[in-house]
């Protein structure tokens, strides 16, 4: 039986030193324009590492440099870029590299810039410090930017490792996140755009051709041709499948006209699904990770409220998110633009949650629900001292602060959202006689009933809903 034992536990040992292994470190690089200040670049840069934490990587350094710009060939100095070779064991040389003479301005500024790098002593706390110990380490390298093929092109070259973009990185998770068929549709219809502009030749320097038509006359296509031409027919086939699904969205959505629907909307990793679950009991997915939830996912707030009220969670947002996925992920985001309320959620206990409310309201500018009115949920109390929430209290009062976590909490904004719908309802008395059937339950599903009384030809129900569907339930007596 010890044996036996043993053998399971070192299969276990070698099954966890296999996966550790295979943990890609990486190393991050930021850069400094004119325009952006230290605060930016370290909370873009922190931003950065849980979005490569969240890829499954591993971050073993980071580098940062001030430049007049980051649309160099190389993005980084060539004195940079040999120290960042040190942490990936690469040449530091790109071999065709095309000098850009910068600006008189941005001469002076690089000059200035420089001149502070060299009169600085370094200090081996510093993130730009590479020990002996790290020389070599680095399997990846991100850069906490959008880079164009040629800088990607001109970097691995330099490096000898492979390079990614912030688009690359938020790209790649997506793609593993997406679980329904839209929702993986749209993150491939993404990637593919993104990919376009970098397809490389691959084999035979470019020159292999196909034969040309008709006969085979005529150069042909080149390998790189053809790939471009596969991705873009690719695409075109993805965009009319997900056109196909968002007609049976859009059915969906029509059906839920005559419903109440909440929205919760907010930056990534804000507490959107936690709030979701809490509110309707549902079991989605929740993680202390960027992106987990891709999906939409609508569910009625539980215990089930009359009128009934659903409840939808949205895709996060995150700043410098590709346009090019805003675009796709349209039909997900439509669901806000046809809610009746959005909840603005967000993590009251990040210091740097207002950025974060603008990135979200400018998001939902560009697909048009800036005008949908809205309610702002400040939670993760819990993660606050008395201080930090008389503070956030006095300067958000309009806003409800909540834990997911405290079932007091919960319930006052339940009635909180219950208190919005009914301030447009009106209250009113119904007759409805026993020989009208199934009006009494269409009554009850749809509508607050108030109180109740009962006589020998029916029962009168004073309710409270909208005047819409009173009216409808009147028209359907009527008929009786």
């Amino acid at each position: 039986m010890r044996k036996v034992f043993k053998r399971l536990l070192s299969h276990r040992l070698v099954n966890k030193m296999s996966i550790e292994s295979t943990i890609k470190n990486a190393v991050l690089v930021g850069i400094q324009t004119p325009k952006t200040s230290q605060e930016e670049l370290e909370s873009s840069l922190l931003e950065l590492t849980r979005l490569v934490t969240t890829l499954g990587y591993k971050v073993v350094g980071q580098m940062t440099q001030k430049r007049s710009s980051h649309r160099t060939a190389t993005v980084l100095g060539g004195g940079k870029l040999g120290e960042l070779a040190q942490w990936t064991g690469g040449s530091g040389f790109v071999a065709a590299l095309t000098e850009h003479k910068p600006s008189k301005a941005a001469a002076k500024w690089q000059e200035e810039v420089e001149e502070d790098e060299d009169n600085s002593n370094p200090d081996p706390s510093h993130p730009n410090t590479i020990n002996q110990d790290q020389i070599g380490s680095a399997d990846i390298v991100i850069v906490d930017a959008d880079l164009s093929p040629s800088q990607l092109r001109n970097l691995e070259s330099a490096l000898g490792v492979p390079v990614l973009d912030r688009t690359g990185v938020i790209i790649k998770i997506f793609s593993r996140h997406a679980r329904t068929k839209a929702a993986r549709l749209q993150v491939e219809i993404a990637r593919l755009v993104y990919m376009a502009p970098r397809l490389r030749e691959t084999g035979g320097g470019g020159e292999d051709r196909g034969g040309g038509g008709m006969g085979g006359k005529g150069a042909g296509e080149t390998k790189l041709e053809l790939d471009k031409r596969k991705n873009r027919d690719r695409i075109k086939e993805l965009k009319n499948e997900l056109a196909s699904l968002g007609n049976e969205h859009e059915v969906r959505r029509s059906r839920r006209q005559q419903e109440l629907v909440v929205a919760l909307v907010g930056y990534t990793n804000a507490g959107k699904s936690s709030l979701m679950r809490a509110m309707t009991g549902s079991e989605v997915l929740v993680a202390d990770k960027l992106f987990a939830t891709l999906d939409t996912t609508i569910r009625s707030m539980y215990p089930e409220t009359k009128p009934k009220v659903l409840m939808s969670d949205t895709v996060g947002f995150i700043k410098k998110l590709p346009h090019d996925l805003v675009a796709s992920f349209k039909s997900t985001l439509d669901e806000a633009l046809n809610a009746s309320l959005l909840l603005f959620v967000v993590d009251a206990s990040d210091p740097s949650f207002r950025s974060q409310l603008e990135v979200t309201q400018s998001v939902l500018a560009e697909v048009g629900a800036s005008d949908i009115p809205s309610l702002m949920i400040l939670n993760k109390r819990d993660c606050l001292n008395k201080l930090q929430e008389k503070a956030l209290k006095e300067e958000f009062a309009d806003a409800v602060m909540i834990s997911t976590r405290n079932k007091e909490d919960l319930s006052a904004l339940r009635d909180q959202i219950m208190s919005y719908f009914e301030e447009g309802m009106i209250d009113e008395d119904l007759f409805l006689p026993y020989t009208a059937k199934g009006v009494v339950g269409d009554v009850r599903s749809k509508m607050r009933v108030l109180s109740e009384s009962y006589d020998e030809n029916g029962v009168t129900l004073k309710v409270r809903s909208s005047a819409d569907k009173i009216a409808q339930i009147k028209k359907k007596l009527s008929k009786e």
